[in-house]
């Protein structure tokens, strides 16, 4: 009988566990949850083959797919959201079984898809178990195209995204990995603090060895992926509980060993706590690290950051919020990410360089020097704007770039701003700005909060974009018609 079954397990592609059951291995392409062509991001229990279980906000996966529809095959109800060849995200509720996710069929052909369960305080709405992928017959998966960087964003309830309008999607966690094209996750659940206390607050250094919030959960194997670099937001809720200042500087001291005893090589950034709280014990926290010869763990001075309508309550960005902090800390953690090129590319800045300021922008080591001489479609003559042109981070077929806006003309309470690719370039993705394209000719329109631009003042967006063999930066740029300066 075991070598008839051990016979078995050779003729179909099993493997044996247990006494004598019979496991099947998944083929690349079938859809089923340990299908390597579907990317897994943040931490997942993938201790059942065949239902996998996301845990802390903000995990997702991306796979690319053949065909004209996709369902995905859930256990009980759930609420989730989802994105087919990087489109607006949608969100839908209470489904469960098999789900469609394209009632009308897509065009043949090859397709994209991001998933992401709804995360309230850290907590799941609904059944958060994935079990595969339904596709048309003949159809498969592709393999996903994710950045080999990731990022983690440890915090409380701020992180999660609460009263932000898609949770873990349009927190600043999110946003900042999107907008500097690396893999990204959020470790974080509502009413979180540094420290324990006696009146129930948990820890969430406590819980980041953890595989999800539950006390009871098992330890998290760090083999299974290393963060590029930790962004921790702690310290908003400890005050509430009664956390001294001693043992609050203590905490954030230990868990600064422990996040680096875990990711070695990676930045770590303490973000100064939005409500300033403990400002002057998590800077401390930072220069004793430092002193002790960590000089890969930075303080974050975060003043200013949060406009006045940026709050939807006395502590919780709105989306608005999160935007206005993705502005700022992005090119900060960008800066501290060795680039993935696949050109030579200058030395990483030496881990003692200052974190830069929130307005530097972040210089791409890839990015040629475009000719003063590059002709343009203008109709005027350059002199009323500039516009910076960055890529900020660069992986095999995709990119990330940062545009910026100089106004030096009359002010504007509406912008377009157009440009052209010269080498099939395509923008995959946007943030504060509505970016279309038609063939090589791309177009950035400015949404509800930034349309205005004074004399001398500025507007950013960002983006990600595909590319093939090469990507040059544009040699000119048009503002509502009239030709811009590059700088």
């Amino acid at each position: 009988m075991r070598a008839a079954l051990r016979i078995a397990a050779a003729v179909t592609g099993t493997v044996l566990a247990g006494a004598g059951i019979a496991v099947a291995l998944a083929a690349t392409g079938d859809g089923s949850p340990s299908d390597a062509n579907i990317a897994f991001v943040g931490r997942w229990d993938r201790s059942n083959a065949s239902a996998y279980v996301p845990n802390w906000a903000g995990a997702y996966f991306r796979t690319g797919f053949t065909g004209t529809t996709v369902k995905l095959k859930q256990r009980n109800t759930i609420d989730l959201y989802y994105s087919i060849d990087n489109g607006a995200v949608q969100y839908i509720q209470n489904v469960s079984g098999t789900v469609n996710l394209t009632p009308s069929k897509l065009a043949a052909g090859n397709h994209t898809l991001m998933v992401s369960y709804r995360v309230v305080a850290g907590s799941y709405t609904g059944d958060a178990v994935f079990q595969g992928l339904v596709l048309d017959s003949g159809a498969k998966t592709l393999p996903a195209n994710v950045s080999p960087k990731l990022v983690e964003f440890v915090g409380d309830s701020i992180t999660v995204g609460t009263t932000s309008s898609k949770n873990a999607l349009t927190a600043y966690g999110w946003l900042t990995g999107e907008q500097i094209g690396v893999r990204h996750t959020q470790i974080g659940y509502g009413g979180g603090c540094l420290v324990a206390t006696a009146d129930g607050c948990v820890s969430v250094a406590s819980q980041f060895l953890k595989t999800g919030y539950p006390a009871t959960s098992a330890n998290w194997d760090f083999t299974r992926y290393t963060a590029d670099a930790v962004v921790i937001n702690l310290g908003t809720n400890d005050k509430s509980h009664g956390v001294s200042s001693a043992d609050f500087q203590n905490g954030y001291v230990n868990f600064l060993k422990t996040v680096r005893g875990k990711y070695p090589s990676a930045a770590i950034f303490a973000l100064e706590t939005f409500s300033k709280r403990y400002v002057t014990e998590t800077q401390a926290a930072v220069t004793t690290q430092n002193n002790a010869g960590d000089r890969n763990i930075y303080y974050v001075n975060t003043e200013g950051w949060l406009p006045s309508d940026g709050l939807s309550d006395s502590v919780h960005p709105n989306d608005k919020g999160h935007q206005a902090i993705t502005a700022r800390l992005a090119p900060i953690v960008a800066a501290k990410l060795t680039p993935v090129t696949t050109s030579p590319s200058p030395p990483v800045p030496s881990p003692t360089t200052p974190v830069p300021s929130p307005t530097t922008p972040v210089p791409s080591p890839t990015t040629p020097v475009p000719s003063p001489t590059t002709p343009g479609p203008t109709t005027a003559a350059p002199g009323t704007c500039t516009v910076a042109y960055r890529i900020t981070n660069s992986w095999q077929g995709g990119f990330g770039a940062d545009v910026t806006i100089t106004n030096l003309g009359a002010p504007v309470t509406a912008w377009t701003l157009g440009w052209s690719y010269a080498s099939g370039q395509s923008v995959t993705q946007a943030w504060n700005a509505t970016v279309t394209q038609s063939g090589t000719v791309v177009t950035a329109q400015n949404v509800s909060y930034n349309g205005t631009i004074a004399t001398g003042g500025t507007a950013n967006f960002g983006f990600n974009g595909a590319y093939t063999s090469s990507n040059p930066v544009p040699g000119a740029f048009t503002l509502n018609g009239t030709r811009c300066s590059t700088a």
